[in-house]
């Protein structure tokens, strides 16, 4: 498959755009969607840190999954962090793919402790746009499998901790 490049966009539940990037489509495999993006310029995160400039971004979107992961790698090549988030399934169409984030979010560190973040502000926001208990169920459920995946070491996390990551 050639790269194609993807507008992704980020919105909250009432549909606006929270977040809004240009990344490589560059394979599909029923409905996994793997992107990659490089960050242009140096950027401050609140939960990531300092991104510099350079940072590779492996994304995987599934079409079908109610989450994300991103695999931030380093300029170097080595494994920097992921990052995941729970949303509800992606809608991918010509050059767009959008997803509504849930506002849970996984932090994986290089030296694999983890974080679940935002679980304060999906209460909220849960209250705020009336979720309501089925969107809440799937938020839990899939949370469980991100961290399940990732104690497991399944796809995508299953060269998490080598040396050579």
């Amino acid at each position: 498959m050639n790269s194609k490049a993807v507008t992704i966009n980020a919105r909250k539940f009432d549909n606006r755009i929270h977040r809004t990037w240009q990344a490589e489509l560059v394979s599909r495999k029923g409905p996994l969607l793997t992107f990659i993006g490089e960050f242009a310029l140096d950027i401050s995160h609140p939960d990531l840190g300092e991104i510099k400039r350079g940072t590779v971004s492996y994304e995987y979107y599934w079409l079908d999954r109610w989450y994300n992961v991103f695999r931030f790698e380093n300029p170097s090549g080595e494994l920097r962090n992921y990052y995941c988030n729970v949303n509800k399934p992606p809608v991918f169409s010509g050059d767009t793919l959008d997803y509504v984030d849930l506002d849970i979010d996984v932090l994986i560190k290089k030296d694999l402790s983890h974080e679940v973040l935002d679980l304060d502000e999906f209460l909220e926001n849960s209250v705020r746009y009336g979720y309501g208990p089925q969107i809440e169920k799937k938020a839990e459920e899939s949370l469980e499998e991100i961290l399940t995946l990732f104690r497991e070491r399944k796809f995508p996390f299953e060269d998490a901790g080598h040396s050579n990551s």
